[in-house]
């Protein structure tokens, strides 16, 4: 992220003095000259320290408010000690400007300013707050803040892992295990898409849309909120990987077979090519996907290697045995490497895969028949010696 160091400067946009205010400030002397000479002398100090970061603030702030007629301490914090309760979430990779934004749009802090001064007294304490969710107080002083936010023992919450390519009736009963909020709270939340910040692409479906991730919920976090932290960290992984907005479901429903498909990273990009191959119709798919992690879906199913020719013959539409091009939509929720893979897949020829050791994930892809009825064979040979997983 680039650092505008008038943000350090002046804290909140509201607090910073835009071009014409300046002007109101200064208009009532009207010196131009003397005026000018020290605001380029000011910005001459400004560039030698201005790789400082909190430091720079510290030593140039209280100037800078002095010649520009700014805020007073009183204006930017609130006195303390605060009333009430508010839930404060502190995500991994959160900068310190990006904390004082949260702080202050909670009501926790007044201003940004107001917690940036108090971050830049202690920088090394700064650099350490963990991410979690942290209960403060409405209208805490800028110091206080800060306080509670390097004390890791002040997180409240609860840590929930979702791993990758969980379904979406999974993935509530996992949150339920972990928050002890009932199942039935989640379906509850579901109903309302809308309100949680499902995008209009997904057509009310949550599946494939709660991320996989690492969650700290506190006690107060409602099973909607924490769906909405869910599906945010969806839209963020889409948007890291390059992906138009119009686009999302098409690589969002390919990076799910690509979850159901592979166990290690190599190969995810690989697989999508294979997927994007297929469909193009003609010799040899048809445009069949014929993906065993489909029917798996439509079976709701785990712990097979392979699937059964009455699993294949499903008439649902996600079955991409009988049913051309990609499913309706994602099969589960894919993790940031495979919606990497679907967004930028490997270059290549190949319309077969078979993972022929199942135990180590090793996969084999082909781009004739011939190579994928040898690598078949691998896999049937693993069937044999494992008949109970096939």
């Amino acid at each position: 992220m680039s650092h505008d160091f008038t943000d350090t400067i002046f804290g909140d946009e509201a607090e910073r003095p835009t071009p014409s205010s300046r002007r109101e400030i200064h208009g009532r002397r009207r010196k131009p000259p003397r005026r000018r000479g020290r605001w380029v002398v000011l910005l001459v100090a400004v560039a030698l320290i201005g790789g400082a970061g909190y430091g720079a603030y510290s030593v140039v702030g209280p100037v800078i408010g002095g010649l520009a007629g700014g805020s007073s301490e009183e204006d930017l914090d609130f006195d303390g000690p605060g009333e009430g309760q508010v839930e404060v979430v502190v995500a991994s990779g959160n900068t310190g400007e990006e904390i004082a934004t949260i702080l202050r749009d909670a009501g926790v802090t007044k201003s940004r300013t107001a917690y940036l001064e108090a971050a830049a007294a202690d920088p090394q304490a700064a650099a350490g707050i963990q991410p979690g969710t942290y209960v403060m107080r409405e209208e805490m002083r800028g110091a206080d803040a800060f306080q509670v936010l390097v004390d890791p023992g002040n997180r409240v919450a609860e840590r929930v892992t979702i791993r990758e390519g969980l379904w979406v009736d999974e993935t509530f009963a996992l949150l339920s295990e972990s928050t002890g909020i009932p199942v039935e709270d989640y379906e509850a939340a579901a109903e309302d898409p809308e309100a949680l910040g499902l995008p209009d692409a997904a057509d009310g479906e949550l599946e494939g849309w709660l991320f996989p991730a690492s969650y700290e919920f506190g006690d107060e976090t409602s099973a909607a909120d924490q769906l909405s932290r869910m599906i945010e960290g969806t839209v963020s992984a889409l948007e890291d990987a390059g992906v138009e907005q119009s686009d999302r479901m098409r690589v969002l429903t390919i990076a799910s077979i690509v979850e159901g498909e592979v166990n290690g990273d190599a190969d995810r990009a690989k697989v999508a090519r294979v997927i994007l191959n297929r469909l193009e119709g003609g010799p040899p798919s048809y445009g069949l996907l014929q993906m065993d992690s489909t029917v798996h879906f439509v079976a709701q199913e785990r712990g097979r290697a392979g699937t059964t020719d009455e699993q294949r013959s499903s008439d649902s539409p996600y079955n991409t045995y009988r049913a051309e091009g990609l499913p309706p939509g994602p099969i589960n929720s894919p993790g940031a490497a495979s919606i990497e893979a679907a967004a930028d897949p490997e270059e290549g020829d190949w319309v077969y895969f078979v993972a022929v050791n199942p135990d180590t994930g090793e996969t084999k892809f082909a781009s004739t028949d011939a190579e994928h009825q040898a690598n078949v064979a691998e896999f049937q040979q693993w069937c044999r010696e494992n008949r109970d997983r096939c």
